[in-house]
């Protein structure tokens, strides 16, 4: 992991004290696996990039947290129809790529063929293409996504927001013999 990464994931992790009750529920419904915007195909690639991202070692990795069904709602729900195409067509320039450089779909890579394609998706010659913009899309979101996760936040980052539970439509007692003032 480089600097500027780690600095982004812990702006990430900070920033869930702020997570919307909408990050919330996109993740009750991915942890519910309801599959809602990508194809087969892409939730593979997603899958392989978002553990590629994100291995497991002694933590776990994205897919262990959830993080492409997250990300899969999050575009389902909550994303305009052009940030959904080129989520979509950043997937499919992915997958390409990997075609290109090592004759399989992204899906199927591993080792030195995933490290070769990860590099050139990580450090490409036109960060206009299309394979690199949906890679910087995709980076963000599996980051995001892993450091808002519950378990992520519960047992690795060991993180309670506030203790106790909230609810903050909870009844409140009348004040002053129950007359507003």
């Amino acid at each position: 992991m480089q600097r500027r990464e780690l600095l982004k994931a812990a702006a990430t992790a900070a920033a869930l004290t702020l997570l919307p009750r909408d990050a919330r529920a996109a993740w009750g419904k991915a942890l519910a696996a309801q599959p809602a915007l990508l194809n087969p195909s892409q939730r593979a690639t997603l899958a392989a990039l978002a553990d590629a991202i994100i291995p497991r070692t002694d933590t776990p990795s994205a897919t262990d947290v959830g993080v492409p069904a997250w990300i899969d709602v999050i575009a389902a729900d909550y994303y305009t129809d052009a940030d959904r195409r080129a989520l979509t067509t950043g997937l499919d320039a992915i997958d390409a790529q990997a075609r290109a450089i090592a004759g399989q779909p992204f899906a199927a890579i591993s080792g030195d063929t995933l490290a070769l394609v990860m590099t050139a998706l990580d450090t490409p010659y036109d960060r206009n293409a299309p394979a690199a913009r949906g890679y910087s899309r995709v980076k963000g979101l599996v980051i995001h996504g892993y450091f808002t996760s519950e378990r992520v936040q519960r047992d690795v980052l060991k993180t309670e927001i506030m203790p106790g539970r909230f609810d903050g439509a909870a009844d409140m007692p009348a004040r002053n013999g129950g007359r507003d003032e």
